[in-house]
């Protein structure tokens, strides 16, 4: 049998019809995004679109991997399973969430969608996905731009819809600005960005927080994600002297900046800061990263218990180690879970059963997600705003020990917690 997707015409034509024959009794009306309707026997149709290949594919696949595990300690939803169906690549990039989000709202039937991992590839699936009445809940997007500036601004690129689990970027740009100015002691910083949404969104937060604390920024540009030679830029950046380098992009960018800015002129005692796009097990074990400073969730979680399943953070990582053979090599899986539940109950709780069918109605689901509101996650405790951001706003600064076989203990090496 096959779910059936009804407009809202639809179901207020057929609820007129059955309120005139049963004498004009009440039904509750369906939201303004009309209903799904899950026939007996089948499932409830939710999606994850993660980057889950090439370079960024450390960063996608833990949340993938966390969105798997939630649906099964979650468990049915008034006796129907929710499936997943075949996980979508956002490949980190704008055309890959717009390519993924036009396969996911060509079927009618898909309810909401965990992901984008990365900021840029919401910006061109979000709008497709919330026109399309479903609802984008991200464990990894963390661009000021897909929320708001946490001043009652929408950002350029929020839509109705939308919401996640991780933090807004001002938050981290901040941190790292109180700990290079504050606990380093340095006055004056550079930094570097690659254009996309989230680098250049995090790049900026920065730069205006360090100049809020009172430091000076000496150089702010950008390289291309492809860019193998980055002594052109560094070289502009040495033209300031600047005591810190702050470089919040991806690999393989990442690894090249990291290389080559030792041997730039100006840039040979300038301390190397990055960001938790670069905050992985494969970066911290390369020999050039060895010393550097990364800002990133504080994911010291520890006995925080998701409400929805009863698990602690601790009972998914041993559940993950388990099933996968390795910690999660970057630090959004907790938010990834979180995540998840919070739209299986937005989902239990837009639903009722109509004889054996199980009906959903899309408005409502949105409408249970703005209203959360002391939810306990593996996070922490969780409160949406009128915007989507709904993350814990907790940064911590990890130092990278060095070396591959302390890569794990580096994403625990903390020097410096903000909370704001």
């Amino acid at each position: 049998m096959r779910r059936k997707h009804l407009t809202l015409m639809a179901v207020m034509f057929a609820v007129s019809l059955f309120a005139a024959a049963c004498g004009g009794e009440d039904r509750p009306e369906a939201g303004t995004l009309g209903v799904v309707e899950v026939e007996e026997g089948d499932a409830i149709q939710i999606r994850s679109l993660e980057a889950i290949t090439g370079d960024v594919a450390f960063f996608g696949l833990p949340i993938e991997r966390s969105t798997l595990l939630a649906i099964e300690d979650y468990g049915p939803i008034q006796g129907f399973d929710v499936d997943l169906g075949t996980t979508l690549d956002d490949l980190c990039s704008n055309d890959g969430g717009q390519a993924a989000a036009q396969t996911i709202v060509a079927d009618e039937d898909v309810i909401g969608v965990i992901g984008t991992s990365c900021s840029g590839a919401a910006v061109a699936a979000a709008p497709l996905i919330t026109d399309a009445g479903m609802v984008l809940i991200s464990g990894g997007n963390t661009s000021p731009a897909l929320t708001s500036d946490l001043a009652g601004t929408a950002g350029e690129n929020y839509n109705v819809g939308y919401y996640r689990t991780a933090h807004n970027d001002l938050f981290q740009g901040a941190a790292m600005a109180k700990f290079v100015f504050g606990e380093l002691g340095l006055t004056t910083a550079a930094a570097i960005h690659d254009g996309d949404p989230y680098t250049q969104g995090l790049a900026q937060a920065f730069a205006d927080a360090f100049e809020a604390e009172g430091g000076t920024v000496t150089g702010f540009t950008a390289v291309n994600k492809d860019d193998t030679d980055m002594v052109p830029a560094l070289t502009e950046i040495a033209a300031g002297s600047p005591e810190a380098l702050f470089f919040p992009i991806f690999q393989p960018a990442g690894d090249f900046i990291a290389d080559q800015a030792s041997g730039v002129p100006g840039l040979e005692n300038t301390v190397l800061l990055a960001a938790d796009g670069l905050l992985n097990t494969n970066y911290l074990a390369l020999s050039q990263t060895e010393g550097m400073y990364f800002s990133g969730p504080d994911t010291r979680f520890g006995d925080n218990v998701n409400e929805s399943t009863g698990k602690t953070a601790n009972d998914f990582l041993a559940k993950y180690e388990e099933l996968y053979g390795e910690k999660p090599a970057a630090p959004f899986w907790a938010h990834g879970y979180d995540a998840t539940t919070l739209l299986l109950e937005a989902i239990a709780a837009a639903s009722h059963l109509d004889g054996d069918t199980l009906v959903i109605d899309r408005q409502g689901v949105r409408d249970h997600l703005n209203n959360i509101s002391g939810y306990s996650g593996l996070i922490g405790t969780i409160n949406c705003d009128e915007f989507g951001d709904c993350g814990a706003a907790r940064i911590t600064v990890v130092q990278n020990i060095g070396g591959e076989a302390n890569a794990e203990a580096s994403l625990e090496n903390v020097v410096f917690s903000f909370a704001p």
